[in-house]
């Protein structure tokens, strides 16, 4: 028998290429449940099965038992929760509820994308926004609801993920897509002050790759995914060249993460990229 897979989120950045790796895995199938919020069919991969919805209908949705959940479809921006509020109350903590209560009752084994949000500023992060706090209050009710009802489960954190497929313009652009389209067009890179913010951007690949591991033979919490190089976000705007403006500070932006990955290493993930590389890779190319 086939391995049956669901991803939530399977058409967002992340998730479609965490698609593209499960479903050449022998004998996987697998399935994407996405709102469309900020997926996109662009991002489809042949070979698997898409279908249009919110999380928080996972049970009518879904006519199958999967064996494994990887939990990718929450609102994911900080900034941007504050006018979002709604919005992520409905995704984080309705789409999460329905998720737990649906993998207790197929059996499957939760594997969910916390945020290393939770980790920053020395742990105060996780309530500096609406956003931080329904993700990390999300991943207290998946430890709970392995100890209160048996649910299998692993969670992971992404670091400032970058590479093919990033959203590089509107609302929900991400820092490294969006310099790269003011680079592309000579435009004045904007950061947001004080600029010394620190993060650790991390190849897509080396997240699909953690993420793989710890769905396989993972178990329990603090699965970080993280590059070890940190970077300011001044130094990631000098790295790609060219004028930068700055502007106000805004809230919910912390100033430092603690990188948590040696339970992921221990099962044998190493990091493989390096976004200094890959800056100059990409800015060479608009050189030839």
């Amino acid at each position: 028998m086939g391995v049956k897979v669901l991803v939530t989120g399977g058409a967002g950045f992340i998730g479609s290429h965490l698609c593209e790796r499960l479903r050449d895995l022998p004998g996987h199938e697998v399935w994407s449940l996405d709102n469309y919020s900020t997926g996109s069919e662009a991002n489809h991969v042949s070979g698997v099965t898409y279908l249009r919805g919110e999380t928080k209908d996972i049970a009518e949705l879904i006519d199958f038992a999967p064996d494994y959940i990887y939990h990718l479809g929450e609102y994911s921006r900080v900034e941007q929760s504050f006018e979002d509020v709604e919005q992520v109350w409905r995704s984080n903590k309705d789409g999460i509820f329905a998720v737990l209560q649906f993998c207790r009752k197929t059996g499957a084994k939760l594997i969910y994308a916390g945020s290393s949000t939770k980790f920053g500023d020395g742990g105060m992060g996780r309530s500096q926004s609406p956003y931080a706090w329904t993700k990390a209050t999300n991943t207290e009710l998946v430890q709970n609801y392995g100890t209160w009802f048996g649910v299998p489960y692993a969670i992971t954190y992404f670091y400032n993920a970058y590479g093919p497929r990033e959203i590089a313009s509107g609302k929900y652009a991400t820092l490294i897509a969006l310099f790269k389209e003011r680079r592309r067009k000579g435009e004045e890179l904007t950061v947001v002050s004080p600029g010394v913010q620190k993060r650790n951007f991390t190849h897509i690949n080396d997240i699909v790759d953690g993420i793989l591991l710890v769905g396989q033979n993972g178990y329990g919490d603090e699965f970080g995914i993280g590059s070890p190089e940190s970077f300011s976000i001044l130094e990631i705007a000098k790295m790609f060249g060219g004028e930068i403006r700055m502007l106000p500070e805004r809230p919910g932006n912390r100033m430092t993460a603690d990188v948590m990955t040696e339970k992921t290493r221990a099962l044998g993930w190493e990091p493989r990229h390096s976004i200094r590389d890959h800056i100059r890779e990409f800015c060479d190319s608009l050189d030839t």
